[in-house]
C-alpha cells in the first residue's frame, strides 16, 4: 500500500492532506502490511470507520475511501457523500479503491444513485495474499467458501491464482503442480491460461519452490468441524483470533497488589498479538495442549534463575553484562506471564465436563463408533438448548464420519433442530446439505472407515508430548488434508489412488517448464519447499501439523500455507448460517 502512495502513479490532487474511510473488514488485514505511522508518512492526516450518516470532520483535501466491492457498503458511502456540506470550502475531494477489484455492479449502483460523479478517481487495490507469518499467507476472504460451493461463484478462485501468479513473479515459476478436487482444477487451469495469456509472465528467478498442492476444503470437511487441541487452536476456538490479534477476558492479566479489593479491575478486553516474533509463542503454538503447562514451567524456572544471576554480578563487566540483558529478560517475563494467564483461561474450559463429554463424542464419531444412529449426547444438547452452533458442528460431524445420515436419523435431527431453534433455520440447514456437510446417505455406503484404515486418520497410541505422528493436534486424529500432503511427499499419491477416488473431485498433476539453467540441482541434505494452498479455509491445527512435518528430521521437505481464511468449525458453520427475517407487518 505505502509502494502505491509513494510510487510514480500517485494522482496531484493526492499530494495534499488526505483522509482515509475504511471498510471495518479491512482494518485488520491493513494493519498487517501498513501502520498508521507509515501512512502518516504519506500524507495521511486522518482515519475513519465506514458509517452511514456525515464524514467526521476533517481539515483534509482528499477523502479516500477503501472498501470491498459489496452493494451494502454502497449505500453507506452515497449516504457520505449526500451528507457533505457543498458550501464549505475548500471543497473535498472523493477518491474511491476497491479490494482486491473494482466491480462495475458497485459503480452503477453509484451512478444511480447520483454520486458516481462525486469521486475524481476510481481505481482497485489488489490485495491477494496477506503475509500473516513466516510461513503462512492468507486472502481473509471471508465468504470463499459459501461463494465456490453453494453460490458456485468462482471470483475468489480468480483471486487465488492471481495470488499464486504474483508470488511466481517474485520467487520463480513452481515446477509442478499437483492437486485435488474441482476447485483446485479451476485454480491450476486459471494460471496455466494467465500464463498463455501474459508470455512476458516467465521469468527467469531462480524457484524457491518445488511443488505447489491445491487442495478444496470440501475434501476434507471433517477436520474443521473437530475441536482443535493445539495452544493456538484451542486460543482460536474459545477466543478467536482476529488477523494475529486476540482480545481475552481483561481479569486475568490485572497485576495483583496486597490488599487491594477486586473493584479496580479493568474492564477493557485485554489485546494480545500473536505470531513467532515472539519466542515462547513460537515455541508454544503448535504443542498440544496438554504439553503446554510443562514447558511453561520449564521457562519461569530459567527466567528466574536468569535474574538471580543480578547477585552472583561482582565485576563492572559482569554487572554491564546482566543490564544489557536485562530488556530482552524483562520481554521473556511479561510474554511467560501472558501465556501462563492464557493457559488458565484454556484450562478452566478444558477441565470442564461439558468440554469433555463434548470431545468424547466428536472421537467416538472421528474413530467410526456410532455413526449410523441418533446420538444420545446430541439430542440432550438440543433439549438444552446449547448453543446452534454447537449442534450443528457435531451434526455435520457425525454425517461426514458416515459419509451421510441414514434418512430417517437425518429427518429426526433436522425436526428437533427447527422445533427448538426456530423454522427460520431451515435455509441454514439447506445450505449445509448443499455443502456436503449434512446429508443423506446415498447408495447406502459409507466410505469412511475404508478411508480412516487406508490415510491412517485415527491413532489410538497418540503421544501428545513428544509427538512422533501429525494426530497429536486433535488427540488422536490426524488431520486427513495434512496427510494427503504428507503422502504425496513420499511416496506420492500413486499409493492411494483407490482412496483418492472416494473424495471429491479429481486429482491431477501439472508440470511448467522451466528455461534453461533454472532447474534446480538438490545439494545431499537439502529440503523440498512445498506451497500448499487451501482453498476455502485452514484451521490453526493443520498449520501445527504442517509445521510439524516440516521439523521433522527425515521429513526432507519444508511446507509454507496459503490459503483463503484462516478458519475455526465455528466461523466455518457462521459462513454457512442464513437467517429467516420475520416479515414486518
Amino acid at each position: 500500500m505505502a509502494a502505491h502512495l509513494s510510487s510514480g502513479r500517485v494522482k496531484p490532487s493526492l499530494l495534499f492532506p488526505q483522509a482515509i474511510v475504511w471498510d471495518e473488514y479491512l482494518t485488520g488485514p491493513f494493519g498487517l502490511i501498513a501502520q498508521y505511522s507509515l501512512l502518516k508518512e504519506h500524507e495521511v492526516e486522518k482515519m475513519f470507520t465506514l458509517k452511514p450518516g456525515r464524514l467526521p470532520p476533517a481539515d483534509v483535501k482528499n477523502i479516500i475511501f477503501f472498501v470491498r466491492p459489496k452493494l451494502e457498503l454502497m449505500d453507506i458511502i452515497t449516504d457520505n457523500v449526500l451528507r457533505e456540506d457543498r458550501g464549505r470550502s475548500p471543497q473535498r475531494d472523493f477518491h474511491i479503491l476497491f479490494v482486491p477489484r473494482r466491480s462495475l455492479l458497485c459503480e452503477q449502483w453509484l451512478k444511480e444513485q447520483g454520486v458516481l460523479g462525486s469521486f475524481i478517481h476510481r481505481e482497485q487495490y489488489s490485495l491477494d495474499l496477506i503475509p500473516f507469518d513466516g510461513d503462512l499467507l492468507s486472502m481473509e476472504s471471508e465468504s470463499a467458501f459459501k461463494e465456490c460451493y453453494l453460490e458456485s461463484d468462482q471470483t475468489s478462485l480468480y483471486h487465488a491464482a492471481k495470488g499464486l501468479m504474483t508470488l511466481q513473479a517474485l520467487y520463480g515459476t513452481i515446477p509442478q503442480i499437483f492437486g485435488k478436487g474441482d476447485c483446485a482444477r479451476h485454480v491450476a487451469n486459471m494460471m496455466i491460461r494467465m500464463k498463455r495469456e501474459f508470455p512476458g509472465s516467465q521469468n527467469s528467478i531462480f524457484p524457491v519452490f518445488d511443488t505447489l498442492l491445491l487442495l478444496d476444503r470440501n475434501v476434507d470437511l471433517l477436520t474443521p468441524l473437530a475441536t482443535q487441541l493445539t495452544y493456538e487452536g484451542l486460543i482460536d476456538e474459545i477466543y478467536g483470533i482476529q488477523n494475529t490479534y486476540v482480545k481475552l477476558p481483561p481479569e486475568k492479566f490485572a497485576p495483583k497488589k496486597q490488599g487491594e479489593s477486586g473493584k479496580d479491575l479493568p474492564t477493557e478486553p485485554k489485546k494480545l498479538q500473536l505470531n513467532s516474533a515472539e519466542e515462547l509463542y513460537a515455541e508454544i503454538r503448535d504443542k498440544n495442549f496438554n504439553a503446554v503447562g510443562s514447558v511453561l514451567s520449564k521457562k519461569a524456572k530459567i527466567i528466574s534463575a536468569a535474574f538471580e544471576e543480578r547477585h552472583h554480578a561482582k565485576t563492572v563487566g559482569e554487572i554491564k553484562q546482566f543490564v544489557s540483558q536485562l530488556p530482552h529478560m524483562q520481554a521473556a517475563r511479561s510474554s511467560l506471564a501472558n501465556h501462563t494467564s492464557i493457559a488458565e483461561l484454556i484450562k478452566d474450559i478444558t477441565t470442564s465436563e461439558d468440554f469433555f463429554d463434548n470431545l468424547t463424542v466428536e472421537q467416538e464419531f472421528m474413530s467410526g463408533i456410532d455413526t449410523d444412529k441418533v446420538n444420545n449426547y446430541i439430542e440432550d444438547c438440543i433439549a438444552q438448548k446449547h448453543p446452534l452452533i454447537k449442534i450443528l458442528r457435531l451434526v455435520c460431524l457425525q454425517s461426514v464420519c458416515n459419509s451421510g445420515l441414514k434418512q430417517k436419523v437425518l429427518d429426526h435431527y433436522k425436526r428437533e433442530i427447527l422445533q427448538t431453534y426456530g423454522y427460520e433455520h431451515i435455509l441454514t440447514l439447506n445450505n449445509l446439505e448443499k455443502a456436503g456437510l449434512l446429508k443423506p446417505q446415498t447408495g447406502g455406503r459409507n466410505n469412511y472407515p475404508t478411508i480412516r484404515k487406508t490415510l491412517r486418520l485415527w491413532m489410538d497410541d497418540v503421544n501428545e508430548q513428544n509427538p512422533n505422528d501429525i494426530s497429536y493436534v486433535y488427540s488422536g486424529y490426524a488431520p486427513l488434508s495434512v496427510r494427503l500432503a504428507q503422502l504425496l511427499a513420499r511416496p506420492g499419491w500413486r499409493s492411494i489412488e483407490e482412496v483418492l477416488k472416494m473424495l471429491p473431485g479429481p486429482h491431477f498433476e501439472e508440470r511448467q517448464q522451466l528455461p534453461t539453467g533454472l532447474q534446480k540441482k538438490r545439494q545431499h541434505g537439502e529440503n523440498r519447499v512445498t506451497l500448499v494452498f487451501f482453498l476455502g479455509g485452514v484451521t490453526y491445527a493443520e498449520i501445527a501439523a504442517l509445521r510439524f512435518l516440516s521439523q521433522m528430521e527425515d521429513g526432507g521437505t519444508e511446507y509454507i500455507i496459503a490459503t483463503t481464511k484462516l478458519i475455526n468449525g465455528t466461523t466455518w458453520i457462521k459462513s454457512l448460517m442464513e437467517k429467516l427475517e420475520p416479515a414486518p407487518f
